[in-house]
């Protein structure tokens, strides 16, 4: 399809078409200005404000001659517009719509058109005001807003990037949804909050006695919630008919929520308020994130973070990093399945454990916090868990997806695992694969990737597993469906990896048999509540232990990390390079060993790594890649092949920018052949991997120069707030965000 778009015509000059209109004319993306309206006296407002370049005075005439004609008429007047031009429209056309139903609209498309035209793409600009008609047409209306296409099986690639372009050049966000999804959302999101407004200002207005007061002390709230009543009633009740069903079905949902609601308030139900009032609190703070492009956030890869390290530096004072990831996220899953009250402190904030408790929220578990690293979780049981309102998003958390997979395979009910840009690249076939051995039922994308749709209803089977790989998380996830697996469970692992679902399922009072490398549960059993102190997380402590370990001049102690055996890789390679480093303090806290931990600055020496620590830290290979560059002599790493599977490809990532810092390194299928080496400053590319963001920055403390590290927004899913601890024990670090 090849268009110049020369003249745009506009039918319907009301607030939408009008603010388009003179959007289209400031910028001049779209040619000619035309527009028509059934209400003369709109077009010649419209001419004589400025909003449009021509009156069109016939229709039938105006649409012939159009590169580009823009429905902006109510719902109930789309199909007569339609049926006057639809004879007239030239082939190459583009034909777009501002309604905000789809269905009906391409039902009235396809009885007009023998055949749908190629140009034509519904689309709805979400933004609004209460003023109406062409007075009010705003060129500003638009910007920072989304503005929904949904293309048919006909339309043109080409049509739905020129529309695309169009709305952009408006300052909208443009996002592409199927027409189905669009009515089903748009029912959930703006068609059901506007019945409700419009229902309880006509209930209260009704009110015989007080109705004046009722609306002379309403506070704030009451009149932003109620202001969307305002609407035009007429085009509510057309959308009303148009959505039917759709919005019948978010009716019924809402009407079965309240009256669950009315009744926890007349029996007293503190528990059921309780989850009522915790998840919609929680569920509006995370869709919040979602709006602003924060937190577990679908347009993550919208907020650019960039880091800039200045080169020098020592590393000095007691600090305590934030808590353990792995623990944390275990920690949700187990404390929801439990029965009883489970009490967590220490809990890390950052977005990936978020969205495992997001996970569980959304499939009623009754969540407090967290608040300063506190969280109590009101279990609800092995068998407890509800279908969550639509798909699971866990953000960049491999680990929930994969553990998740391994919870939901046995449920009663289908869902879907969905995750942003990078957790898209990463393999579930690992899980998958096995999953489908215990009689799971899970689709995934090409290539075994996410998203991860299961099905519900399924029986497992209890199975023996040789792992081909060491992964904590394939061993967890198996696990865990074994906890509802007909039979015993039994996974084998071809190295140690870490063992904290074994022990926290120990913990909740759920009996684990280890025999040497194999790890055995039966299903038939419960947890029970209990209290989790999560101690720091010894992968995070990792920067700041190297980040000492390289430095003249430095010694730092790191309180509460984790030292459970199966993590402390990082301790031993680091020890057999050469350095100054002490546990203190050892002891145990539920379950999971601990100690504060002191390095000073020591002289490292090239090691060829023991492939037997691999496992034990493979988290941490980023930041020894840092201390093999700044040690004596040669570092060589093998059996590591795992890392090109993590966030990113570690170890491309790795070699890559390190050899633009001037560092000697060579990379091998597993590993890294590294030579000790001076660092200058340059660019270089995290990847979106928040680990590989951390490790050049604790690089600079042996550059040259400015480090420069881009794309570092997804250091907060693992370590908020790393900058300004990283800055007060003497990184010269400061983050840009843009």
């Amino acid at each position: 399809m090849s268009i110049s778009i020369k003249k745009t015509l506009i039918i319907g000059l009301g607030l939408i078409g009008g603010s388009l209109a003179k959007a289209l004319k400031m910028n001049r993306q779209c040619g000619q200005i035309i527009g028509f309206d059934r209400n003369s006296d709109e077009v010649k407002i419209g001419l004589e404000t400025g909003v449009i370049d021509v009156a069109a005075e016939n229709l039938v005439e105006a649409a012939s001659q159009a590169d580009l004609i823009v429905l902006a008429v109510p719902v109930k007047a789309m199909e007569k517009v339609l049926v006057d031009i639809a004879p007239f429209i030239a082939e190459n056309t583009l034909i777009t719509d501002v309604g905000s139903t789809k269905g009906n609209v391409v039902e009235v498309a396809r009885r007009v058109f023998s055949t749908m035209p190629s140009g034509f793409v519904p689309g709805h600009p979400i933004a609004g005001s209460e003023k109406s008609g062409v007075v009010a047409a705003d060129e500003t209306l638009f910007v920072n807003h989304n503005v929904i296409l949904t293309p048919l099986a006909e339309s043109s690639s080409k049509a739905v990037i020129l529309l695309t372009k169009m709305w952009e050049s408006t300052g909208a966000e443009v996002l592409v949804m199927a027409v189905d999804k669009h009515d089903e959302v748009l029912a959930a999101t703006s068609h059901l909050p506007h019945m409700l407004a419009f229902s309880l200002v006509d209930t209260l207005a009704q009110e015989q006695d007080n109705n004046t007061d009722i609306f002379r002390y309403a506070a704030g709230g009451f009149r932003d919630f109620t202001r969307i009543a305002g609407s035009d009633p007429t085009m509510w009740h057309d959308i009303c008919l148009a959505n039917k069903h759709a919005l019948l079905a978010q009716l019924d949902r809402y009407t079965a929520g309240l009256a669950k609601l009315r009744a926890a308030i007349e029996c007293g139900d503190s528990e059921s308020m309780l989850g009522t009032f915790t998840r919609a609190k929680a569920a509006r703070e995370h869709f919040s994130k979602i709006l602003s492009g924060t937190a577990y956030s679908q347009h993550m890869s919208n907020l650019h973070v960039t880091f800039r390290a200045q080169p020098g530096g020592s590393v000095n004072g007691k600090i305590r990093v934030p808590g353990d990831k792995s623990i944390s996220h275990r920690s949700i899953m187990l404390g929801s399945l439990a029965d009883g009250v489970t009490e967590v402190s220490g809990f890390l904030e950052g977005e990936d454990s978020l969205a495992t408790l997001q996970a569980f929220r959304d499939m009623g578990v009754v969540i407090e916090g967290p608040d300063d690293g506190n969280v109590t979780i009101y279990g609800v049981g092995v068998n407890g868990l509800q279908a969550p309102p639509g798909p699971l998003y866990v953000g960049n958390s491999g680990t929930s997806m994969r553990l998740l997979s391994g919870l939901l395979a046995a449920q009663a009910f289908d869902t879907e695992l969905s995750g942003d840009e990078s957790l898209t690249k990463r393999p579930m076939g690992r899980v998958a694969d096995p999953l489908r051995l215990m009689g799971a039922e899970i689709e995934t994308a090409e290539n075994g990737r996410p998203p991860l749709k299961i099905k519900g209803g399924k029986a497992l089977k209890g199975i023996h597993y040789d792992m081909p790989m060491a992964s904590a998380q394939v061993k967890s996830c198996l696990l865990l469906a074994g906890l509802y697996a007909e039979g015993e469970t039994s996974v084998t692992e071809p190295a140690p990896t870490r063992d904290h679902t074994e022990r926290m399922l120990t913990g909740f009072g759920y009996p684990v048999e280890q025999v040497g490398a194999t790890a055995k549960v039966k299903s038939g059993g419960h947890l029970q509540a209990t209290r989790i102190d999560v101690p720091a997380d010894i992968s995070s402590a990792t920067f700041f232990l190297v980040a000492a370990a390289i430095c003249p001049d430095s010694d730092l102690t790191i309180a509460h990390v984790g030292i459970n055996p199966t993590r402390i890789g990082i301790i031993n390679i680091l020890r057999l390079m050469g350095a100054n480093l002490e546990l203190l303090n050892e002891r145990e806290v539920g379950g999971e060993p601990v100690a504060d931990i002191r390095v000073r600055y020591a002289p490292l020496k090239g090691i060829h790594v023991p492939e037997d620590q691999v496992p034990l830290a493979i988290d941490e290979f980023p930041a020894i890649f840092i201390a093999a560059v700044c040690a004596e002599g040669t570092t060589t790493v093998t059996g590591a092949e795992e890392l090109r599977v993590k966030e990113s490809d570690r170890i491309q990532a790795m070699v890559d920018g390190l050899k633009t810092l001037g560092a000697d390194i060579e990379g091998t299928p597993d590993g890294a052949v590294i030579q000790g080496s001076r660092l200058s400053g340059g660019v270089v590319e995290s990847h979106d991997d928040h680990r590989i963001a951390m490790a050049f920055t604790v690089a600079s403390l042996r550059s040259s120069g400015e480090i420069t590290i881009n794309d570092c927004a997804n250091v907060a899913t693992s370590f908020p707030g790393f900058v300004e601890l990283a800055k007060s024990v003497g990184l010269k670090v400061e983050k840009e965000e843009g």
